[in-house]
């Protein structure tokens, strides 16, 4: 569907477990159709890394109480930066994007997503943003909490194992010191918090659509996207 094909503006909401190419896939498809690109997961990472700055969580604890006393101080939005060639987050004005990257933050982003007063102000914000319709938007609620009625609904998978080569690629030219069998271990335990987890936990949505690209490439899987779009 290029530009200009249609008037009528669907919402697109696509979940999935991490390093599932959610937001590559998201990006593409807000580009292509000329809609909004909003990386919930981007948000969470932004909220860990000003609570791990004010030691506030590590992977050995979590300040729960006082990271909910703080939450009015964080202050998130994306300006598009020409150099990456999309949005980027900032965090109190401060441009965080290579920061949030990193397998610190991802260590701790977890717990943070867990706690309600965190979801409520972020899920808050991502429906403001969102406000004006067409939008692709990526996460691990979306479908289920924060856009219950987009019209089309994705789930995301692949196995462990492919997500966590696809993720040890992305890392090794800025963290060279990371290895494979951590970043796996690290997967395989925010898969388990995200889909265990109390408030808004990762689920498969009876009307989701689930599409596990472990052998497509990224052509294949867009060209798959849209031409669902297309039917619907």
């Amino acid at each position: 569907m290029e530009k200009g094909e249609s008037s009528n503006k669907i919402t697109v909401a696509i979940d999935g477990h991490s390093s599932c190419g959610k937001s590559t896939l998201a990006k593409e498809l807000a580009k292509k159709l000329s809609y909004i690109y909003i990386d919930s997961g981007a948000m969470y990472r932004g909220v860990a890394l000003y609570c791990m700055r004010h030691d506030w969580v590590s992977t050995e604890h979590l300040d729960k109480k006082t990271i909910i006393e703080h939450l009015n101080e964080v202050n998130l939005e994306f300006r598009f930066d020409e150099k990456l060639g999309k949005p980027a987050l900032y965090l109190n004005s401060e441009y965080v994007e290579i920061f949030i990257r990193s397998m610190e933050v991802s260590n701790v982003v977890s717990p943070i997503a867990t706690i309600k007063e965190v979801r409520t102000k972020l899920v808050e914000e991502q429906r403001k943003m969102a406000s004006k319709g067409g939008v692709v938007m990526d996460g691990r609620d979306i479908g289920s909490v924060v856009f219950p009625n987009a019209e089309l609904k994705i789930f995301l998978t692949a196995s462990p194992e492919i997500r966590a080569k696809r993720r040890f690629e992305e890392l090794k030219a800025t963290e060279p010191n990371v290895n494979l069998e951590e970043i796996l271990a690290n997967l395989l335990e925010r898969d388990h918090i995200d889909s265990t987890r109390e408030e808004s936990p990762l689920i498969t949505t009876e009307d989701a659509w689930i599409l596990d690209n472990s052998s497509l490439t990224k052509n294949e899987q867009l060209s798959l996207v849209l031409n669902k779009i297309r039917e619907i």
